[in-house]
This record gives structure tokens, sequence and C-alpha cells, in this order.
């Protein structure tokens, strides 16, 4: 068996500077997570005030999501070749300016723009943190435990976002969802050319102009495609578009090995375990976004809750992950193998959706008893597999590498939504009686619309029978993610065993230098 280690010899040991700079850091990551999900609850006051379309609706959702997935790939090159302190500056400046352009928006089309603008921002921010994180931490075993505090706080990020929303909302207007964005903002400006050091390639050669439509070519359709899948079902014009952007990908991955200065240099999958890390991270999200599909819609429209009430109900399966991603690393430091602690994250997390599966239309303790194991096996997954990839890399290429990882985590997000959500709508049409209205089989909310105005017991009954149905779909959604993520376990336990990363301790050594050393064992 071929092992491959990753070294880095003589590291310097970061301080209460370095230190500092992290909780800099976790202040655009903390950000940039929550408004993924900060509209939730502010929509209904956003449709009142602007009054957009049904078309104009979505984009205020998605073109924050699209500018971000198809534009991590070249802002993780932009960020190697001009700095990624500078780049995350840029970013921040960008996203301040949108956050406040968002706030005041006028028009459904101002509030869209900003809302691209934002994910421009977004796209650079990202992994400029996570290159960031890689430059400050050179030693493995402070690394690893930086790596997961950021893995800590984007999760927590995702679920704090729509309970700030609500509160927000609830006591100011809809745009005060955005102007929380700017003290962050200010604070990271005002110290990150203090405690950041500048960061980047010293050899990039040429920028790949021809990469950058390609890519985002390859990105934009697809994410595309799953979402509406998950959202409207297959049909022909979604599975045209997922095919068109696969097509882009071999084109672009063709030109990444062809071109002299590509913007992903194939080098980074010579490192051993930069490619598994690539692969199991598209599937950790695709698991965690996948179960927030069933979950959120069975918190208010299964169990009743009032969008507050959901969000409030939603964050405490967040409260173990502070604790997940620390504890996967201590264990990884104490000398439990990585390839055990990945694949015993994948497990707890296949058990997460395995309780899933046996929830009832009344059973919010065990949903959330679920969401909260799913959550810890996700974080000691990405805790882990985001070091690995990271320590895989030498830091020149630490922007390319970080980029790479966000955009298979935007991949696998979609995809979860998509194949989770396509096999429960799939088993609600099944399940809904065949002589309720047509409205009634396409989804829980619309068959709760048509339930109100039908009369007595003939409502009650068709509500009764569509929640029913949900939770059956549900169900058979989380048998799927339960043997998805098994297969996630094996392949973690396979591909892993021969990969470590470790600090070599010998000081002796002269110099700072990241190398891949084969040996065979």
């Amino acid at each position: 068996m071929r092992t491959v280690t990753v070294m880095t010899t003589n590291p310097h040991r970061a301080g209460r500077r370095e230190w500092t700079a992290l909780a800099v850091l976790m202040l655009p990551l903390l950000l940039v997570s929550m408004d993924v999900s900060v509209l939730y609850f502010a929509v209904p006051a956003i449709s009142a005030d602007l009054e957009p379309t049904a078309t104009q609706q979505l984009w205020i959702f998605d073109s924050y999501a699209f500018a971000v997935a198809g534009l991590l790939i070249t802002m993780g090159s932009v960020g190697d070749r001009i700095g990624r302190r500078r780049l995350l500056l840029i970013g921040a400046t960008a996203f301040g300016l949108a956050s406040l352009t968002a706030a005041y928006a006028h028009s459904a089309e101002l509030l869209i723009a900003a809302r691209a603008l934002l994910g421009v921002g977004g796209a650079t921010l990202m992994p400029s943190t996570l290159a960031l994180v890689r430059s400050l931490f050179t030693d493995s075993r402070q690394r690893a435990q930086a790596i997961a505090v950021w893995s800590a706080v984007m999760t927590a990020g995702v679920a704090l976002g729509s309970v700030l929303s609500g509160v927000l909302v609830e006591f100011f207007w809809w745009g005060s969802v955005f102007l929380v964005n700017l003290p962050a903002m200010v604070l990271l400006l005002a110290l990150g050319p203090v405690l950041l050091p500048e960061s980047k390639d010293p050899d990039p050669g040429r920028f790949d102009w021809i990469g950058v439509p390609l890519s985002m070519a390859a990105v934009l359709p697809v994410v595309y495609g799953l979402k509406e899948i998950a959202s409207d079902g297959w049909h022909v014009r979604y599975v045209v578009s997922v095919t068109a952007g696969l097509l882009f990908a071999a084109l672009f991955v063709h030109r990444q090995r062809t071109a002299a200065s590509p913007m992903i240099t194939p080098a980074l999958f010579r490192g051993g375990g930069f490619g598994p890390a690539v692969v199991l991270n598209l599937i950790t999200m695709s698991a965690m976004m996948g179960s927030a599909f069933f979950t959120t819609q069975y918190l208010q429209s299964v169990l009743g809750m009032s969008a507050m009430e959901a969000a409030l109900w939603a964050l405490a399966p967040s409260v173990p992950i502070g604790f997940a991603a620390p504890a996967a690393t201590r264990l990884v430091q104490r000398g439990v193998h990585r390839a055990h602690v990945v694949t015993a994250g994948f497990v707890c997390a296949a058990s997460g959706f395995g309780l899933l599966a046996f929830a009832g239309p009344d059973s919010l303790t065990l949903v959330l008893v679920a969401c909260g194991v799913l959550a810890c096996g996700v974080t000691m997954v990405m805790s882990q597999i985001m070091d690995l990839a990271l320590g895989s890399v030498p830091v020149a290429r630490a922007g390319s590498a970080s980029s790479l990882m966000e955009t298979g985590a935007e991949f696998g997000g979609a995809l979860g939504m998509a194949v989770l959500g396509s096999i429960g709508t799939a088993v609600y049409r099944r399940e809904v009686p065949d002589s309720a209205p047509a409205e009634a089989h396409e989804t829980l909310g619309g068959a709760l619309a048509v339930a109100e105005e039908l009369p007595g017991r003939a409502g009650d009954a068709l509500a009764a029978a569509a929640r029913e149905a949900f939770t059956q779909g549900m169900q058979d959604a989380a048998i799927a993610g339960t043997v998805v993520l098994a297969g996630a376990a094996v392949l973690a336990a396979v591909t892993l065993r021969r990969v470590r990363v470790r600090e070599e301790a010998d000081a002796r050594s002269a110099g700072r230098a990241d190398r891949v050393s084969p040996s065979g064992a």
C-alpha cells in the first residue's frame, strides 16, 4: 500500500496576534454564511413593500447564490495573484456597499442587483478567509484547531441567518437584515490591514482569461438546473441545463490540464488527500442542505409553527456544533487516524438521517435530535476534510484550493436538495389521495391552502393526509440519505487510510516548506 504524507517542516507557532486575526476573519465568514438564509423571513415584508413579480422574487433569492457559485473559482485564482488580504478587503468593501444599497432599495430590480453584488463580494470573501487561515497557521495542530473554528462558524451562520432575519423584521423594517453587515465589515476594514498578513503565489503566471467564462459556464447551469429540479421537479429544460454545464465542465478540465498557467492546477490533486477531500466535501454539503429542505418545511407546515417559532426551534440542533469540530480535531491530535474520525463523522450523520426516517407527523423532539446528530456528524467531517485539503497543497495555491472546495460545496448543496427533494416530492404525490384537487398534489403548501377553503371535516382530512404524505416523503428521503452517507463512510475509510497530514517536529531543519513525500507501506 502506498502512503502519502504531507509534511510541514519547522512550522511557526501562532501566537495571540494570529488568533486575534482569526477572530477578525470569522466576521466575513459568519456574514456570508448568514446571507444564505437571512431573507427567509424577510420575504413577506419585501413583497409587501416592493411588490416584486414571482420571477423577481425568485431572483432576489437566487442572484446571490448564483454570483457566489459562478465566481468562486475565479476569485480564488485572483487572490493567489493579487494577494488574499487585498482581495478580502476589496470584497469587504463591495459587500458593505451592496448591503447598504440592498437595505434602502426602492425597487425589486435594485434589490436584485444589490444581491448580485453581495454575491460577488461573498465569492471573494469565502476562499480568502480559508486561504488566510492556511497562511496564518503553519503549525499543523494549530491549523486544525483554526479550521475547526472556521467550520463551526460557517455551519452555525446558516442557522443563525434565518433567526436573525426573523428577529430584525419583527422589530425593524426588512432592510435591517442587510444593515447588520455594515459594522462587521467596517471592523474588518479597520483591523484587517493591521492583523492579517499578505499572502499570494510568488510565481502565479499569466491569468487564464479563457478559464473564467468556462468555469462560470460549467458551474451556473448545473447549479441552476439542480435548484430548479428540487423546487419544480424533473423537466427537460433543467436536465438540458445540467447536461450543458457538465459539458462545459469537461472543457474547463481540459483547459486546466493544457493551459500554461491554469486557474486550478492539476498538481493540487497529486497531493494524495486533496481529491478525496473535494468529493467528501460535496457529499457532506449535499446531506446538510438535503436535510434542511425537509426539516424547515416540517416545522412550519407539518407542525404548524409560525416562522419565528420554527426559526427559534431550528437553533436547538446547532448547539452541539460548537463541540463537534473541536472534539474531532482533538481526537486526530491524540493519534486517532483522520480516516477513522471522518468515517465516524459520516456514521454519525447517517445516524441522524436514520432517526429522521422514524419521524411522524408529530415528532418535534425526534426531528430536533436527528438534526442535531446529523449536524454534529457533518461538522466533524467538514473540519477534518478542510484541514486535509489545505494541508495537502502549498500555501501559494491555498486560494485556488479553497475556491475549489467551496465550489464543490455549492454543487453538493444543490445536488442534495435536487436528489432528496425529488424523492420526497415523488412520494408525496404518490401518497396524496387521488380525489384531492390538483393543487394539493403539487406541494404541501398548496394542499394546506386548498384545505383552508374546504368546509369542515373535508378540509381537516385533506390537511392531515397532506401532512402524512409529506412526512412519508421525508422518511423515504432520509432512508436514501442514510444509504448515501453510509457509502461515504466506506469511501472515507478506503481513500483516507493512506493519507496523513502531519507536522515535521525536527526544528533543526532550516526553512519552511510544503512537500509531498511518498513512502511504501
